[in-house]
């Protein structure tokens, strides 16, 4: 067993101060979903842990943009049920009620949901070389079995993807993360939270050493008439998506006037283009246009060998969605 210190935070600044000059061997605590496995797996071996969940960041309100704030302490079942989100965001609700199990959506947090680390089965396995785990000791998955990892994005020291449902929809509605740290209060739009791996697979978000997610923004416009959350994995339920599929799409007739996809299953982070969306606004909402764009959005993919299967999988994916 490793000792642990544990503290209960009573505020953001608190929370903030508590975690102070120990950042490396620290870690704020919320659900504990992905945390706890990590640790008796002996993936992450944190000295403190600091709980925040008794932190005022547990509200779903209207913000001043006219948009929904949610509160990074809220579960994702109470997020995805709801009535606003429902309403005005059915999209993210959809996303979010297709991961995990119900258990763990009563538990997990809003927050730690971002922040949730890859199911790469070599990076829980400390046996065996992973740079995410330990910078420069190599990427087993090139060469292992990789039926669940990168397609896009990748690089040579990581071939990892992110799992999480509700980012890839939050990349989609054009999202925005609230952060609070020693230095201040910002902010990160969804699509820039997380990083690709390049060279330092281990760095995975924006996020600062010490910062804190204290809340998630969605803009005014939700896409609540035309919108689809495609997940396709192995089973129905408590399994993470080979690929997915967040589509949002504006119509004036059959012509496109606004179009969002981000994908999930595929990269590091949810992989979305906009410049490449912006081409097909004021094109016919067609099969044709939506192959188009499929192809567009997955150029450059490279499969690994097991998982050579996503790269038609996600293309005929985005045009089902």
């Amino acid at each position: 067993m490793n000792n642990i210190s544990y503290k209960r935070a009573q505020s953001v600044e608190n929370a903030i101060e508590h975690i102070g000059s120990k950042k490396e061997s620290s870690r704020f605590i919320g659900g504990g979903t992905n945390l706890l496995d990590l640790m008796k797996y002996r993936v992450e071996n944190p000295e403190h842990l600091i709980d925040i969940n008794h932190l005022d960041l547990s509200e779903i309100e209207n913000s001043d943009s006219g948009g929904l704030l949610l509160g990074a302490t809220r579960t994702n079942a109470d997020t995805a049920y709801h009535e606003l989100v429902e309403e005005r965001y059915p999209l993210l609700s959809e996303a979010m009620l297709s991961a995990a199990s119900a258990q763990l959506r009563n538990m997990a947090t809003n927050g730690g949901n971002l922040l949730q680390r890859t199911r790469c089965f070599y990076f829980y396995d400390t046996s065996t070389p992973c740079n995410k785990r330990e910078p420069g000791s190599g990427c087993s998955a090139l060469e292992g079995f990789n039926r669940l990892h990168a397609i896009l994005g990748a690089s040579e020291h990581c071939i990892a993807t992110h799992p999480s449902d509700m980012a890839v929809a939050l990349a989609a509605l054009d999202a925005t993360v609230h952060i609070s740290g020693a230095k201040g209060d910002r902010t990160i739009a969804a699509t820039d939270f997380h990083k690709l791996p390049g060279d330092t697979p281990h760095i995975e978000t924006n996020l600062e050493p010490g910062e804190i997610i204290t809340g998630i923004e969605l803009p005014e416009k939700g896409f609540a008439k035309n919108y689809h959350y495609l997940k396709v994995r192995d089973r129905p339920s408590y399994a993470f998506a080979l690929v997915s599929v967040a589509a949002a799409i504006e119509l004036e007739n059959n012509t496109i006037k606004d179009v969002r996809v981000a994908l999930g299953g595929v990269a590091h982070k949810p992989w979305r283009k906009p410049s490449v969306e912006k081409e097909f606004i004021g094109k016919q909402a067609n099969t044709e246009n939506f192959e188009q764009l499929a192809n567009k959005l997955t150029e450059g993919a490279k499969g690994y060998g097991d998982n050579d299967f996503k790269i038609p999988l996600v293309r005929k994916s985005i045009v089902r969605a």
